[in-house]
C-alpha cells in the first residue's frame, strides 16, 4: 500500500486496539470508546475490519464461542508503525511552527 493511499482513522483506532490484544468486534468498539472518546459505530467498525482483513492486516482466529476474534498481523503491525511514524513528523512539525519545541 502506497503513501499517498487513504488512510482512515477507524483503520487506524482498530490496528491500534489489535496491537495490544486479540479482540472480537464489540471489545474493540468499547476499547475505543474508552481510549479515545470516540463512538464507532458496528456498521463503520465490521466494515473497516473487513477492508483491513483483506489488505491482510489483521485475520480472525478461532474461537470457543459465537464471536469472532481478530488479531494484527505482522504486515498489520509495520503497516501501523510507518502510519504512527508519518503522524509523529506531521504533529512535531507542527508543534514546531507553533513554537511549541
Amino acid at each position: 500500500m502506497s503513501s499517498i493511499e487513504r488512510f482512515s482513522e477507524p483503520t487506524l483506532f482498530i490496528l491500534i486496539s489489535l496491537a495490544e490484544s486479540n479482540k472480537h468486534g464489540y471489545a474493540i468498539m468499547e476499547d475505543i470508546e474508552i481510549s479515545y472518546n470516540i463512538k464507532i459505530g458496528p456498521g463503520t467498525l465490521y466494515g473497516a475490519i473487513s477492508r483491513i482483513e483483506k489488505l491482510k492486516f489483521i485475520e480472525s482466529i478461532p474461537s470457543k464461542d459465537r464471536r469472532k476474534p481478530y488479531q494484527i498481523t505482522p504486515e498489520g503491525r509495520e503497516y501501523l508503525q510507518e502510519k504512527l511514524r508519518e503522524m509523529d513528523n506531521v504533529t512535531s512539525l507542527g508543534f514546531k511552527r507553533l513554537g511549541m519545541i
